[in-house]
């Protein structure tokens, strides 16, 4: 199945004007009227929030009225630039929905009666209630939940000085599939230089959608210079719009057509022998699994033709090692997860990739770069820690197979709270806090979530708005947004040592505080005070720089500081411009005269596992990656998958005033084949509906989507919290996706079968 672009902009474009995009006036929940700004009115350097990519930022309040916000100039990668989303944030600082001062829940979970209580009162008794549940229970029957980043730190070292391991972030609904990948094959992640790729193949990951400024202005230079990139996706995203081909591959089938490319660079002799022979174990046993997985048994699993499937398998090896088989998340998200990543890490390592200008590499923080240089050119930051915190007996409630060691230890199955709250094995949740986390849009299931809240003694939710599952909560602790507090410097290392740090803007609004304030204030009326040494944020700042005040400044003056020059460590030209930069490094030359001899992985064997027995160990029969052809639907169902758009970031920004005026609908993409065959047009009204639940919907007929399958944007339609044109319409996901866990990276099922009929 194809598409020309004049089609996409005809079936899409126009459509997504009259349903996605338009004005509305939003029914806020006005918790405090609007405020006269104060804070710094020069360029102040930061970080963004707006989505978990935390793009270095530059903002100042104008007038006591607003704030201005671009992209940082001192990091280069960046510059002035700064996406729709990251420019909104303005908007959410004085918007009269926010959560401003500490409430308390006055009727039923959901129904929204609220009342204002003193900080005093919430940390009392927050704290009476805790230690109550712990007295009863123990530690480990209080879950914590925070959104990844900078902040869940704080939250979670809470969490181990009150005693519990039930730790969790986002990652098992988002990221962790990638993650776990990298950590069973390398012991770790690799980062993509965009810039220099000369061919790219990409599986879902959309980066002009799901925008990543850096990256997204990297990919369209690559592409103004010459790359190719071809696009497997079962709807024509704007990535796919803008790629040299665009195939509608079937929801699940990534795999098979993974396998059979890295089966065609075996067969046919064209993988780099000496990468693999050198950096690699177990060849012979990924051979052996991918003898039978031709491009012609490929093609019955995923409706991509062989013969397409072996032209890119021949075209990106001919290009490589300059080439990126892209592993960025959001692809269909099915159960296949962990060994689709695998296999897209595999074929990286076949095509010699790895250190290579344009493919991938290894981050280089301060430690490798100076030992590598023979000199001090970056430094190095300490890291804050406690003394003798509580020892922790008790099993996490997901450790329920010893596969999961790796989620375990990489933020957790959030979605294992359901069971356990259900169930009471491996023993009983009684109480869970969460910070600036969403679960009841995120989390698949919400039937059964709404549930699980319901069931527990204890709910606390930190935020800045009262998001669907804040208003499940007992108690609500009014957060900072990230333009109205301080936080640790951040190591964002890439090709070379580089740090940045998030500074206060404008002066809160309101009784707000940041989170990290609000656990460390918490831990003291809990009687855990000695967990907390540290005075305030800029003690740890200061910590963090060994007490280099220098350094120190010059972080908070510039906000983003990058040393030294970017190094590839197996690229002459890059490794040569090194040495020239830094004389010293030519003693640890290897012999064909790069680093070659310093590219290592922290796996148990020191290399790049594409068979691992480790993991066989754990999982049988998972030693190497399988397609195992998991159910995604019932027969006369349609595919259901969704994905990110532009302006949102999954359930996070339909709350913010301007993202959610720019869309505040996600109509539901329907084939035309399949939308003439239910009597269905654009603008109808539609429902979704299988044995999980019902949702209704606004039809978008588009060929931009394979016939048999239907997606929509996620993150919208709410069924409590504050309202918002974008909060109220559309489809809420999470009321179609079955609570499932994927085997071993323990990751949601974003994939399900449902039924479709006119409204």
């Amino acid at each position: 199945m194809s598409i020309n672009r004049r089609d996409f902009i005809k079936g899409v474009g126009v459509g997504c004007a009259g349903y996605a995009i338009g004005s509305f006036a939003p029914g806020a929940l006005a918790l405090q009227p609007p405020e006269m700004l104060n804070g710094k009115s020069s360029l102040t350097p930061s970080l963004c929030e707006m989505c978990s990519f935390r793009c270095p930022i530059e903002a100042q309040v104008i007038n006591n009225k607003t704030v201005f916000i671009q992209g940082n100039t001192h990091a280069e990668h960046q510059g002035s630039r700064v996406c729709a989303r990251g420019g909104s944030g303005v908007s959410l600082i004085n918007d009269p929905a926010r959560i401003v001062q500490p409430m308390k829940r006055k009727g039923p979970r959901g129904a929204g009666e609220w009342e204002v209580i003193t900080w005093e009162q919430a940390y009392r008794e927050i704290a009476e209630k805790l230690n109550g549940i712990k007295q009863s229970f123990g530690a480990e029957s209080v879950a914590f939940s925070s959104k990844s980043g900078s902040l869940s730190s704080h939250l979670f070292h809470l969490a181990s000085a009150f005693g519990s391991p039930n730790t969790f972030t986002h990652a098992s609904t988002c990221p962790a599939g990638k993650a776990i990948a990298a950590q069973v094959m390398m012991g770790g992640d690799l980062a993509m230089d965009i810039g220099n790729t000369r061919y790219m193949l990409a599986f879902g990951h959309n980066l002009y959608e799901g925008i990543e400024v850096a990256d997204t202005h990297e990919m369209m230079m690559a592409q103004e210079n010459g790359a190719k990139v071809v696009s497997f996706d079962p709807r024509l995203s704007v990535f796919s719009s803008k790629a040299d081909e665009w195939h509608a591959i079937r929801p699940g089938g990534d795999l098979p057509v993974l396998q059979a490319m890295c089966h065609v660079l075996i067969e046919e002799d064209l993988y780099d022998k000496a990468f693999v022979q050198r950096y690699t174990v177990g060849f012979e046993q990924l051979s052996a699994s991918l003898k039978e997985t031709t491009p012609e048994w490929a093609e019955k699993h995923s409706d991509i033709s062989a013969e397409v499937i072996r032209r890119i398998a021949r075209e990106i090896a001919a290009a490589a090692p300059h080439v990126i088989v892209n592993p960025g998340h959001r692809a269909t998200y099915n159960k296949e997860e962990l060994d689709m990543r695998r296999m897209i890490f595999t074929m990286n390592a076949l095509l010699g990739s790895i250190e290579r200008s344009g493919g991938m590499y290894q981050k280089k923080g301060a430690d490798k770069y100076n030992k590598l240089a023979g000199e001090a050119v970056a430094p190095s930051l300490a890291k804050p820690g406690v003394k003798d915190m509580p020892k922790i007996t008790a099993k996490r409630i997901d450790a329920t197979r010893p596969e999961f060691k790796y989620i375990n230890k990489s933020g957790g199955i959030v979605q294992s709270i359901i069971d356990a709250v259900e169930t009471e094995k491996p023993y009983a949740v009684k109480a869970w806090v969460m910070s600036r986390h969403n679960p009841l849009q995120t989390v698949t299931g919400r039937p059964e979530l709404v549930k699980t809240l319901e069931k527990l003694e204890l709910v606390v939710s930190c935020d800045v708005y009262l998001s669907e599952s804040a208003a499940y909560a007992d108690y609500l602790l009014p957060e900072c947004t990230y333009l109205e507090r301080d936080e640790e410097i951040s190591d964002v290392s890439g090709l070379n040592p580089a740090y940045a740090v998030r500074q206060q803007v404008v002066t809160p609004i309101g009784n707000a505080r940041p989170s990290w304030q609000i656990w460390q204030e918490l831990g003291g009326v809990l009687g855990l005070e000695k967990f907390f040494p540290w005075k305030d944020m800029a003690t740890r700042q200061l910590f963090q720089a060994k007490g280099d005040e220098a350094f120190y400044k010059k972080i908070r003056q510039t906000g983003y500081l990058s040393y030294g020059i970017p190094l590839l460590l197996r690229e002459p030209e890059s490794v040569n411009a090194f040495i020239r930069a830094y004389p010293k490094a030519a003693a640890g030359l290897s012999a064909d005269g790069t680093f070659s001899d310093e590219l290592k992985f922290k796996s148990p064997s020191g290399l790049i596992e594409l068979y691992s027995e480790t993991l066989e160990g754990l999982a049988a029969g998972f030693g190497a990656p399988l397609y195992r052809q998991f159910p995604l639907k019932e027969e006369g169902e349609l595919y259901f998958i969704q994905g990110k758009v532009a302006v949102h970031t999954n359930g996070a920004t339909q709350y913010v005033p301007m993202l959610s005026e720019l869309m505040w609908d996600n109509p539901v993409w329907i084939h035309p084949e399949t939308a003439k065959s239910k009597g269905i047009k654009t603008g109808d009204e539609v429902w979704l509906s299988n044995a999980v639940g019902k949702e209704k919907g606004t039809a978008l007929v588009t060929p931009a989507v394979r016939p048999d399958t239907l997606f929509v944007y996620m993150g919208f339609g709410a069924k409590a919290g504050a309202k918002t044109a974008a909060t109220t319409h559309g489809v809420h996901c999470g009321n179609l996706l079955p609570h499932e866990t994927s085997p071993v990276c323990g990751t949601n099922v974003h994939t399900a079968g449902v039924q479709l009929s006119r409204g």
